[in-house]
Formats: structure tokens, sequence, C-alpha cells
């Protein structure tokens, strides 16, 4: 155990959590493979291995969990292999369970029309953080950009003309979404009214600005969608990301074509971007079994 600890401290250079994670499966495996009568590393064969995995479905572990079990396995047994201290590797035909898809939670229509009234509301008087709090929340769901690319817009990263951004995604791929008309009107309250309230030296070419002038960070962004969301008490979407799931089934719903929703999402694989298609079907199935009256 000592040595597959320093193999993986060191080689592999994974992180002191995922070693703790690693060990503390093959403490559980060799404690399972002890009360099967296993006794040296030799003695373990696949169907010991998949007994395990077994037991530990039976307890409940989630298919994610399962999967890095079974990768755990994986890495010990090439690495045993290698360092000659068994044979033949018995993880050779060990497979592991797909991890599950999960559905995104997907805001409504109506609920989204109760969100965006709180925020006209909040913003009505005019003070800079409800302004700014509209806008980036309208910008979120007409784009469905990430948080972490909301956060990072420059002012000139805005087109008005056009009603385009220019937003830098994940590996610093550059897209422009298009966004609109209630967006745009909210984006411009702010720069207008909101923005140079709350502006200072330090605030540079950010477009949102925190309460001290500084750019806006993720946390204070997710925390106001946050907010927002549990103040709705009906829905289990959490996060900036369901702004994004939301934005993206909508589009799906209206009849966008996928590979537009791919572009605008910033997606680098079709296949990350079907997974709406699958909540579009799902909605559609839920609306045919709520209105046909032999469904």
């Amino acid at each position: 155990m000592a040595g597959f600890r320093r193999y993986l401290e060191g080689e592999r250079a994974r992180s002191a959590h995922t070693v703790r994670a690693y060990l503390a499966d093959l403490e559980s495996l060799f404690a399972y493979a002890a009360g099967e009568g296993v006794e040296t590393l030799a003695g373990l064969e696949l169907g010991t291995l998949r007994r395990w995995l077994g037991r530990q479905s039976e307890e409940g572990r989630s298919r994610a969990t399962l999967a890095r079990h079974a990768a755990t396995i994986r890495t010990f047994t090439s690495w045993a292999l290698r360092e000659e201290l068994i044979a033949a590797d018995p993880a050779l035909r060990l497979q592991a369970p797909k991890r599950e898809q999960s559905l995104p939670g997907v805001l409504q229509r109506r609920q989204l029309g109760r969100i965006f009234d709180r925020l006209d509301e909040d913003a009505s008087e005019g003070a800079p953080v409800p302004l700014r709090n509209r806008a980036l929340v309208e910008l979120l769901y007409a784009t469905g950009i990430r948080v972490g690319e909301l956060a990072g817009l420059d002012i000139d990263d805005l087109d008005a003309d056009r009603r385009t951004l220019r937003v830098v995604g994940k590996g610093n791929k550059e897209r422009t979404v298009p966004y609109g008309l209630p967006a745009a009107l909210a984006v411009d309250d702010w720069l207008r009214r909101g923005r140079p309230k709350l502006a200072t030296p330090h605030s540079g070419p950010a477009l949102f600005l925190g309460a001290r002038g500084r750019r806006l960070d993720q946390r204070q962004a997710r925390s106001v969608v946050k907010g927002l969301l549990e103040g709705l008490g009906d829905t289990s979407a959490t996060g900036p990301h369901a702004l994004r799931h939301s934005a993206a089934t909508h589009l799906l719903d209206g009849g966008a074509d996928l590979r537009a929703v791919q572009e605008i999402l910033g997606h680098s694989s079709l296949a990350t971007t079907q997974i709406y298609t699958h909540v579009s079907v799902e909605r559609l199935r839920a609306s045919y079994r709520q209105a046909h009256p032999r469904a």
C-alpha cells in the first residue's frame, strides 16, 4: 500500500484528496476480500472485484461512486502488474457502471415571469445594486452564458447596435452570442443609472461591479440567482446554471437548431448539447399525459 501511495503522489501527481479516496477504496476492497478468504494480492480474482462492487451498489452507492471504485481497482491492479506483484491483471475485464445522466432543472416560463417581475419591482427606485441584479439575470437567461463568463465581461464586449455579446469561454475560446430586447434595456439601464454610482478608479472596464466598485465575482452572482430561485418556492432548479439550462431548453422548445444552441452555449461537443433535447422530450411527454384523454 505504501508503494502505491508513493506512485499516486509522485508519478501521477494526484491531489491529496484523490489519494485518500483511492486508498480508502482499497482498504474497503481488501477487507471484503479477506472476508472471502483472499489473503494475498495474487488471490484477487475478477469475481471478487465484481462482488465487491455489487456490495457497494447494495449499500446505496451512486453510479458515479461505483465508477470511481472501479477506476481505483484498475489503477491499482495495473500498477501491481508493472511492479510484478501479481502475474496477471484481474481487472482487465472489469467494467464500471455508466454514470447517470441527470436532467438539469428547468424553470417554467411563468416562474421566470415571477423572477423578472420581482427584479423590475426592486429596480424601480433606481438603486444601483437592484439595477445590476436585473441586468445580470436578464443577460444570463437571454444568452445562456456561464456565470464565470458573465463575471469576466467588459463593457466593450457588448455590441449594443447588433445586440450581441463577445464571450470568452472554456479554453479561452471566443464566441458571439445574441441577446434580446429585454436584456438590452436592462443592461442599458444599469450602464446609465447604476454602474456610475458604484464605479471607482479600480473598476476598470468590468461590465458588472460589486457594491465596492470592483469587478463582480462569481460568488456574488451565484448568491443573487440563488436568492431569487429560493424565493420562488416551487422549483428544484438551483443556481445560475438553472438559467443556462432554461435558456437552452426554451430555445429548443421554440424550434432552434441544435447546432445553433451548441454555438450559443459554447459546447465543444454536440453530445453535450443533446441533453437538452431529452429535457424537451420530457416536457412534451408531461404535456401529453396532462392533456390527452387517453394518455
